[in-house]
């Protein structure tokens, strides 16, 4: 065009090189192509040019939330001869419709992390990945602590649930890891441990967490109920922290680990590594962190239990067995997330695992047989319908032994047997190696014998020295009860 200005069109369609009929189509219509296109018509006519100004907009209108297989299902209830294939229609004119008449949607404003401010707590739920201790599914839950500026992170496996001692633990564990103190923690665990208390109880949560904030020197924060991205810095690194933890078992070759402890070694070495990653931002955010206290602060409930006639104590709707000496006393217990501390007075006892109720309707029991042998040797047939029977036997091979032993003799010598191989367990201190030998006896198609079984885990007889004992004369003493005068200076 701009040769056109000063030539003929043959002459300017040579110097732009192309044709003259060209130049010429040019001069008498200058449109783009894209501007002569004609607009693309409807191919077949619109199944929902009848319905959808009389009857879905005014759906749509009147209830904003409505679903589009909702609408579809009404509309072809009213009108049967309307078929199922116009759904992803359906779907797009609704769509279009609320991009431009439907109501305002909430606003999620990204923010910029300040160095040192925030950290952030909250619990995901691991049973799904089919994690197996000791050869038993463990159904757990994993704390999980970040900080928003940096992205360090910080795990803990939780047996139970989203309680204030689980937080409590966690929290500090990933702060005395850390060795510094966010100025602000948020988290919304809480509000999971406020379901279903009353006043009172919620009232105390909320006391607890405040001095566990106040001893750290950090300001408490929870996000708004219901409003998940809030908490959007931990809750997308979860799916990130649990498809890791998938990854790493896959290469691992195995879900099963040998004990809690393992398992716990296992999510921390995951954890460090993950965490080097952030190491630079880590040494940026370092020197706006506050100092950690000169100690930790609780991370226990402390409660004051009865020791019944039954040589244990019920908790939490769980029944620990404790030595029979202690019956009638109160002890001070401080409940953790995995283990109870029991003290008489200000001297600590034992530390018993922590139980979890069976069922919503059923007691839980966490039973050493060691507590009550004694009693059950005096009456072995409170055996054969103790309440806690299955959890008294320590070892599976103990329960085969009971069911075989009531299959194929009395029950008042199965008992017998049962309660004799239980004190022998405990007083050789042969416990696994009486399992093993009952589990061969089994296999083989017999019974445990009670005195072959004694005999055999007998204490060796030791060989007693021979010692010769010399009698000295009599007259020595008399030497000996002598005493010389010696000369007088």
């Amino acid at each position: 065009m701009k040769n056109r200005q000063t030539e003929t069109p043959p002459i300017a369609a040579a110097k732009a090189g192309f044709s003259a009929s060209t130049a010429y189509r040019f001069e008498r219509d200058p449109r783009l192509p894209s501007q002569k296109k004609a607009p693309r018509g409807r191919r077949r006519p619109d199944p929902l040019a009848e319905v959808w100004e009389s009857e879905v907009v005014p759906m749509l209108a009147g209830a904003p939330g409505l679903r589009p297989i909702a609408v579809l299902e009404e509309i072809r209830r009213r009108h049967p001869e309307i078929g199922a294939g116009i759904r992803r229609t359906l779907e797009r004119r609704i769509r279009a419709w609320r991009a431009l008449n439907g109501p305002d949607r909430d606003v999620i404003f990204r923010q910029e992390q300040v160095p040192g401010r925030l950290g952030l707590s909250d619990f995901t739920h691991m049973g799904d990945l089919g994690v197996r201790v000791g050869g038993t599914p463990l159904d757990h839950r994993l704390y999980h602590f970040r900080l928003a500026f940096s992205g360090w992170e910080h795990a803990h496996v939780v047996l139970g649930g989203e309680s204030f001692v689980a937080l409590a633990e966690g929290l500090q564990n990933a702060l005395w890891t850390l060795g510094k103190v966010p100025l602000e923690h948020r988290s919304d665990s809480l509000s999971a441990a406020f379901r279903n208390l009353d006043r009172d109880a919620r009232e105390d949560l909320t006391r607890r967490y405040e001095a566990l904030c106040a001893h750290y020197g950090m300001a408490p924060t929870r996000n708004n109920p219901g409003v998940a991205h809030e908490n959007g810095a931990i809750e997308g690194p979860h799916g990130h922290m649990k498809e890791a933890i998938k990854d790493a078992l896959l290469l691992r070759g195995t879900r099963d680990f040998d004990d809690l402890a393992a398992y716990r070694r296992f999510i921390d070495e995951l954890v460090g590594r993950r965490n080097a990653r952030n190491a630079k931002r880590l040494d940026l955010e370092r020197p706006a962190l506050r100092a950690l206290p000169a100690r930790r602060t609780t991370d226990y409930e402390e409660i004051i239990v009865a020791v019944t006639s039954s040589s244990g104590f019920t908790l939490r709707k769980v029944f620990y067995s404790v030595p029979s000496r202690l019956i009638g006393h109160r002890l001070r217990v401080r409940l953790y997330d995995d283990r109870l501390e029991c003290h008489l007075g200000s001297t600590h006892l034992m530390t018993l695992q922590r139980g979890r109720p069976q069922s919503p309707g059923k007691h839980g029991h966490v039973v050493d047989y060691r507590h009550v042998i004694h009693a059950l040797r005096r009456k072995p047939m409170a055996l054969l319908n103790l309440v806690y029977r299955e959890q008294l036997f320590p070892r599976r091979a103990y329960r085969r032994a009971f069911e075989a032993l009531l299959e194929r003799e009395t029950e008042r010598q199965a008992c017998r047997t049962m309660v004799g191989l239980l004190a022998l367990a405990h007083e050789r201190a042969c416990e696994a190696e009486l399992a093993q030998a009952i589990e061969a006896e089994l296999d083989a198609g017999g019974l445990p014998d009670l005195a072959a079984m004694r005999q055999r885990f007998a204490p060796d007889a030791a060989a007693m020295p021979h010692v010769t004992v010399e009698l000295a004369p009599l007259h020595l003493y008399d030497e000996l009860g002598t005493v010389g005068r010696g000369d007088s200076a």
